[in-house]
């Protein structure tokens, strides 16, 4: 007879050990709840259902709501499982079932097959992939009801996701010297990402950044204070213009040439005496016009001395900032935390992974990573308590979500018997305390 699955298993190296194998039992993913609590305090999945996704399955194929099948799409993601190979696991996972709710809580979550046509047929037709998109948008604005926003800062900056097949839309990017594709991401001063849009991989930096960042600024016209960051790819005269109109203040690279050079030419005589520890740096600011430019603009320039080092170290934005050359030089350096995000977003939750065939179901698998970067920022930024509220998204990931449980199903009650390992009780009770406060507090109105 074969062995039963009851049968324990041993080790010769401690006689004393039995191995036993429970998977609809016990879950590696017990930390999810949290999240799953927060998503309901903020109705953020809720929200699909104002969406009006078109479900083309009919039958024994909607077994799954939308809504459910969207969770478990999300929090497989966050949880670290970026294929959807691994619903064929997920699916009988007693923490994924609950995460996921309705049928899913009683028998399975979506198995493989499932998740793949959700995510492959019905999410990329074209109205239902808008939506998707504009999704996290969506979820940021029932945040901001959550407490008063009177400033926007957004920064926008590309990426690289490498690809190793025949993908559609994939081609060779000379500056990052590999075949991938090319997507753009729009973040606020939280590290929310506002607006994600994967490109073919031979596009320009800027391309299509109407398309990423117009809806983005259409939802903060009512804040009183906008700002805009970008680097020289994004050094457009159109850009300006567009922020210019719309009431932001921008601080841009701006790539060097003879003329801005010309401007601080009395800069860049070394320094007479012996060179010092720490660099020797100058800030100035003159007006400069490009020939495409319709009017002249404030351009700022940094000088940095280095010892050891022949030439200066010099930069250039342009900028409608009044504030000190330092100070705009300042609140521009500060958007290379948008270039730790797109990390954050590459290695623990593996966004790059953008395996499909067909570019549009690509396309999906992007908007699906954004939104679960996204809920696992929210839970970072609103509910952690301040010793562990710089964690990154790989520590909550290994340390939060990865919480170990065996489940106990009584008459009335599931019972998940968590670990203390990584996460003590008395951490757990204080984030789920915060998320009720954050439950309890009165909305703020709609923002506009």
């Amino acid at each position: 007879m074969g062995e039963r699955k009851t049968d324990a298993l041993r080790v010769d190296f401690d006689g004393q050990i039995r191995l036993e194998f429970h998977g609809a039992n016990v879950t590696s993913d017990a930390g999810l709840l949290a999240y799953r609590e927060l998503d309901e305090a903020l109705g953020l999945t809720a929200a699909i259902e104002q969406l009006e996704i078109v479900d083309p399955r009919t039958g024994q194929n909607t077994q799954h709501t939308i809504g459910a099948m969207l969770r478990q799409s999300v929090y497989s993601r966050l949880a670290g499982y970026e294929d959807t190979n691994d619903a064929e696991r997920l699916c009988v996972d007693p923490a994924m079932r609950h995460i996921v709710g309705g049928r899913a809580a009683e028998k399975t979550a979506a198995s493989t097959s499932q998740v793949g046509r959700f995510e492959t047929k019905v999410l990329t037709e074209p109205a239902n992939l808008s939506k998707l998109t504009e999704l996290s948008g969506r979820w940021i604005d029932r945040v901001r009801r959550t407490r008063r926003m009177t400033e926007i800062i957004l920064d926008m900056d590309s990426s690289v996701s490498p690809t190793h097949g025949g993908q559609e839309g994939t081609s060779y990017n000379g500056h990052f010297e590999c075949r991938c594709y090319h997507p753009l991401f729009c973040f606020n001063q939280f590290g929310d990402l506002e607006r994600a849009l994967l490109r073919e991989g031979h596009v320009h930096s800027a391309d299509d950044w109407q398309s990423v960042l117009e809806p983005v600024v259409a939802r903060y016209r009512t804040t009183k204070k906008r700002f805009f960051r970008g680097d020289a790819a994004f050094a457009k005269p159109e850009l300006y213009e567009y922020l210019e109109t719309e009431g932001y203040r921008y601080a841009i690279r701006l790539p060097a040439n003879d003329v801005l050079y010309e401007e601080i030419d009395y800069l860049l005589t070394r320094p007479i005496g012996r060179p010092p520890q720490k660099p020797i740096v100058y800030f100035t600011s003159f007006e400069y016009q490009a020939n495409t430019w319709t009017k002249p603009r404030r351009v700022v320039a940094k000088i940095e001395w280095h010892r050891g080092e022949l030439y200066p170290r010099v930069g250039f934005i342009v900028t409608n900032l009044t504030e000190w050359a330092g100070d705009v030089v300042e609140f521009y350096n500060q958007r290379g935390t948008a270039e730790q995000w797109i990390k954050e977003g590459k290695y623990a939750l593996k966004w790059t992974r953008l395996s499909c065939c067909r570019f549009v179901a690509n396309q999906v698998r992007l908007q699906l990573f954004a939104l679960a970067y996204n809920l696992g920022n929210f839970l970072r930024r609103l509910v952690l308590p301040p010793g562990v509220s710089q964690w990154s998204l790989t520590t909550l990931r290994e340390k939060l979500i990865k919480i170990g449980a065996k489940i106990v199903r009584h008459a009335r009650y599931v019972t998940f018997q968590m670990a203390e390992v990584a996460i003590p009780r008395s951490l757990f009770r204080e984030i789920l305390g915060r998320i009720k406060r954050l439950r309890l507090k009165r909305p703020l109105p709609v923002p506009g």
